[in-house]
């Protein structure tokens, strides 16, 4: 129930439209009892069953005054223009209000559809900001396929299952209240008697939905491990290829997939149980009324006459449509928490790297970065031990190491992608949780490994949203060497590179890293390990790109090439997360250590 709660918390903004939605169904509702009311009372007029009224009584809010009033209206209708006159009068008067209530009908749900297709949007945006709050370390563990079904299968769901039934919950109540209402002003006795039948068929199909919502979980998440393998396949679509893995890939594929057919098998049946199941009850229902109630007019132990009697169960009879769509909102209900708690889980998630109280504004770079013996572990094992290290403004640090070594990690507790678990990282003598994160990172410009490009232009890859001229992308494209081969390309710089930049080669990918962050024109750069992946040819283009952009900065090296690092200030040796040795190349070289070791396996001249 803090879940359904939830839900309506996200109605809030859109309190007006949903205040005239349900002015509108109380006007719908109104109009179709007037319907139903006026039916019965003519027909025991125009059939001689009923007293003709000859005089109006004065209007007032009463049930009574208004049911004698309109009696007398059918009267003189019949004495003045003939019973045939009267019965199309009256036919045409029961066209008008179904007019009225379809219309009302209408602009209920008018205004309901900005009420579902806003609530959507506004998940989906709350989710979307939450991941990218959420930490590195969040989508270490998370798979990708997972998450992208959390936003769209099951937020798809919520709107599908729960914000659908929103506008059932909101119009079925008001229906039902009316009717019930109006059918215990008609007969008190019989009213109080349905009223001890409708609790049993609740509780009857709420048995049936109760571990609905249970089982709809497991089958989202079996959709979210689907989502995980595709995006799997997509990614190592050539490694698959390479290796011949179609048929392990399939068979994985088809036993998830097969797992969640069998889930939603049971989910679908019970869906498909709450309509048939409601009905049945409300037959039940009924003719228990209608057995009832038939037996008090026949033995005249009721005040109601045989006309009224019809009348009242045509009226109830209209309370049995949206008490059914009632039940079924319960049942959509139940399936769409299920998506609602895996969003959830999300959106609760910590968020461990976030502004402190009284963070402090940081403009510029001064002095100096320092590491002061700091340990970082992920779950169990420490990643980096007593880690010591000072940068001062202007100089060039390099990591070197194993692969697994700790490097990576020493470099993201910089820019606070991660948090160190003891120790503390210093820039300018505060801590980096003292700043403000957005203006700490600004000061830096990162080119990774692997260059993270989107489907988009080369333009708008180099400028990442910053509000600069053409001019000065051109200028930055220059120094990277990425402007020849941008301008080789059908539409220049506004040319698409695709998902990922997979039109790219290599070393092309990395120049625009390269020139991202010459543009950028940061002080502080980490690069990590920008060269590695790439042939000869293409590493030296992209040596000399970082030559330029390392000129006056003070610059983070992780290496996995020793020749890129040879002119560094100071060289870190990272063994099993520690600095085992540090010094400049010829130092390094002298003491015969593990960064000799290094040089050789490399055959490094």
């Amino acid at each position: 129930m803090k879940q359904f709660f939830q839900i309506f918390a996200l109605i809030k903004p859109y309190w007006v439209r949903a205040a005239w939605n349900v002015v509108f169904n109380i006007l719908s509702a109104f109009a179709a009892l007037f319907s139903y009311t006026l039916v019965a009372p003519f027909l025991g007029i125009l059939f001689g069953t009923q007293p003709v009224v000859t005089e109006p009584v004065p209007l007032r809010l009463s049930a009574g005054a208004m049911i004698h009033n309109v009696n007398f209206f059918l009267s003189k209708v019949v004495t003045e223009h003939g019973r045939v006159e009267a019965l199309l009068t009256v036919a045409i008067l029961v066209v008008i209000m179904a007019l009225l209530k379809n219309g009302f009908a209408f602009l209920s749900n008018w205004h309901m559809a900005p009420i579902r297709a806003g609530i959507e949007t506004d998940l989906r945006k709350q989710l979307y900001r939450k991941l990218l709050r959420l930490p590195l370390s969040y989508y270490s563990e998370a798979r990708k396929g997972d998450v992208m079904s959390r936003i769209s299968a099951d937020v798809k769901e919520i709107e599908n299952s729960i914000v659908s039934s929103l506008e059932m919950l909101f119009r079925s109540p008001i229906v039902v209240i009316i009717y019930m209402v109006t059918l215990f002003v008609m007969s008190y006795k019989l009213t109080l008697f349905v009223l001890v039948l409708l609790p049993v068929s609740g509780w009857a199909i709420g048995k049936v939905a109760r571990n609905l919502r249970g089982i709809s979980f497991g089958g989202q998440r079996r959709l979210g491990s689907i989502m995980a393998i595709i995006e799997e396949t997509l990614s190592g679509f050539r490694i698959i290829k390479a290796f011949n893995a179609e048929k392990n890939f399939t068979e994985k594929f088809d036993q998830v997939n097969a797992r969640y057919f069998s889930i939603m098998k049971k989910v679908h049946r019970r869906r498909y149980l709450s309509s048939p199941l409601s009905e049945f009850l409300a037959t039940i229902v009924m003719m228990l009324l209608m057995y009832y109630g038939g037996r008090m007019v026949l033995n005249h132990t009721s005040n109601l006459s045989s006309q009224e009697f019809i009348a009242y169960i045509v009226i109830f009879s209209q309370v049995i449509p949206p008490a059914k769509t009632f039940s079924l909102a319960y049942f959509n209900i139940q399936k769409g928490l299920a998506s609602f708690d895996r969003i959830n889980t999300i959106l609760n998630e910590e968020e461990p790297i976030k502004d402190t109280p009284g963070a402090l504004p940081l403009r510029e770079f001064n002095d100096a970065i320092e590491y002061r013996e700091v340990y970082f572990k992920y779950e169990h094992d420490y990643v980096l031990r007593n880690i010591n290290l000072k940068i001062n403004k202007g100089s060039t640090v390099a990591l070197v190491g194993e692969s697994g070594g700790g490097k990576s990690t020493v470099a993201d507790l910089l820019p606070r992608f991660i948090e160190p678990t003891k120790g503390t990282v210093l820039l300018d003598g505060h801590t980096v949780q003292d700043y403000k994160i957005s203006d700490l990172r600004n000061l830096m410009g990162i080119v990774n490994q692997q260059p993270i490009l989107f489907n988009d232009t080369f333009y708008n890859n180099i400028t990442m949203g910053m509000d600069v001229g053409r001019d000065e992308v051109i200028k930055a494209a220059k120094i990277a060497n990425a402007h020849d081969f941008i301008l080789s390309t059908p539409e220049g710089y506004d040319t698409s590179i695709g998902e990922g930049g997979n039109k790219l080669s290599g070393g092309q990918k990395q120049r625009i890293s390269i020139a991202r962050a010459l543009l950028k024109n940061p002080p502080i750069l980490i690069l990590d390990e920008a060269t590695s992946s790439l042939d000869t040819e293409s590493e030296k283009l992209v040596q000399d790109a970082m030559l330029h952009l390392m000129k006056n900065r003070t610059s983070l090296v992780i290496a996995h090439r020793l020749s890129t690092i040879k002119n560094a200030d100071e060289i870190c040796v990272l063994h099993h997360g520690e600095i085992v040795e540090r010094g400049t190349h010829t130092q390094l070289m002298r003491k015969k250590g593990y960064y000799h070791k290094l040089q050789k396996m490399q055959s490094v001249e």
